[in-house]
């Protein structure tokens, strides 16, 4: 099965009841993004290295506890990664480092730059390898909308729900591809030639506003060039209106009107979407006591979100002999394709007689 991406390749780096660790890695960068830091202990170091940005849903350790590890990896690299999390992320995170000695830094050590996701701002902090990683204020940004990450190729958009304390969705979306509708350019009189070259040339270096181009203009029998002044006006009457792929991820929420609200607001029509499934259907009251999810809430999700794809994930370990029973009792709306996870990914503790005899040493 092909997820309808051109751009973005997901990889679920967990099994149903592991900690949520979604990467998305951005083909032609060949760079990627993390979704929550639970346990990283089995992603190599390449892959916590390819890593631009990382967005946290919040602060409980099955969400941000892996931070260590990533931060133990990437440490010795002289660049900077954003992080991006609910208010309060940076004092943590500069609690968590506070915690080791850095007598031993460099100048050229990692820096956090962590953006704390307020309603209508951004505050943004800086943690520095080569000082400790002591956290800095460095002033605000205004949000004007949902949107907090973008590069050429996506954008990340955030709202935050309720779980007794914030907790942040995403949605991932590609830029819009250079697309042309066939028949459009025919109702519009314009011939094929090297000027779509230029016009492509203009879309992706993102001059189309206001820029003038020679066109090929059909008339009658014959074809001549013509000057239209704006490319982009040009480029709206003729592209093709495909909806560019998205991904949703939401974790850790309780089942409430407002959160519903939020949701639907953000994700709804992804091409994929990865959400918390803590529970079975006998198991409700337990959701609503801890503000999580069960399959019955997830099939009223599904209903308003109507994504492509849905892939449950985080299920309480108390229901982890009890996978099958969680596939059984979502039912997804027609559009919707159930994807399935392994019930675990990372490897389980070793046991002491399990280690090879050159491991395991015997005391007098």
């Amino acid at each position: 099965m092909r997820l309808p991406f051109r751009i973005l390749e997901p990889a679920f780096f967990a099994g149903l009841a592991d900690d949520p660790l979604l990467l998305v890695q951005v083909r032609p960068l060949g760079r990627s993004l993390l979704f929550d830091c639970g346990q990283i202990n089995h992603l190599a170091k390449r892959v916590l290295r390819s890593i631009d940005a990382l967005f946290i849903s919040h602060a409980h350790m099955d969400h941000f506890m892996g931070m260590d590890t990533f931060t133990r990896h990437i440490l010795v690299s002289p660049r900077t990664i954003d992080i991006f999390g609910p208010p309060g992320i940076a004092a943590r995170l500069a609690n968590k480092l506070a915690g080791y000695d850095w007598n031993l830094r460099e100048d050229f050590w990692c820096s956090f730059r962590v953006h704390e996701v307020h309603p209508h701002r951004l505050r943004i902090f800086q943690l520095v390898g080569a000082e400790g990683f002591a956290c800095r204020p460095q002033g605000e940004e205004d949000r004007c909308d949902l949107d907090i990450y973008a590069n050429r190729y996506l954008k990340v958009a955030a709202d935050a729900g309720d779980h007794k304390i914030p907790v942040l969705f995403f949605r991932i979306t590609e830029k819009a591809a250079f697309a042309l509708d066939e028949n459009k350019m025919a109702a519009a009189g314009l011939a094929p030639g090297d000027w779509l070259k230029t016009l492509k040339t203009l879309f992706f270096r993102g001059t189309l506003a206001g820029a003038p181009i020679s066109v090929l203009q059909q008339r009658g029998a014959a074809v001549e060039e013509a000057i239209r002044p704006d490319a982009a006006a040009l480029y709206a009457t003729i592209r093709r209106n495909d909806s560019p792929a998205s991904l949703g991820y939401f974790t850790d929420l309780d089942f409430s009107d407002e959160n519903r609200a939020k949701l639907r607001r953000l994700l709804h029509a992804v091409s994929l979407l990865v959400g918390e499934c803590a529970y079975l259907r006998r198991d409700k009251e337990r959701a609503r006591a801890s503000r999580h999810l069960c399959t019955e809430d997830i099939n009223s999700l599904l209903d308003d979100l109507r994504p492509a794809y849905f892939m449950p994930m985080h299920l309480s370990k108390s229901n982890l002999g009890h996978s099958q029973q969680l596939y059984d009792e979502i039912e997804p709306p027609p559009g919707t394709t159930l994807l399935r996870l392994p019930k675990r990914i990372t490897p389980r503790p070793l046991l002491p007689d399990e280690l090879p005899p050159s491991a395991r040493g015997r005391f007098r």
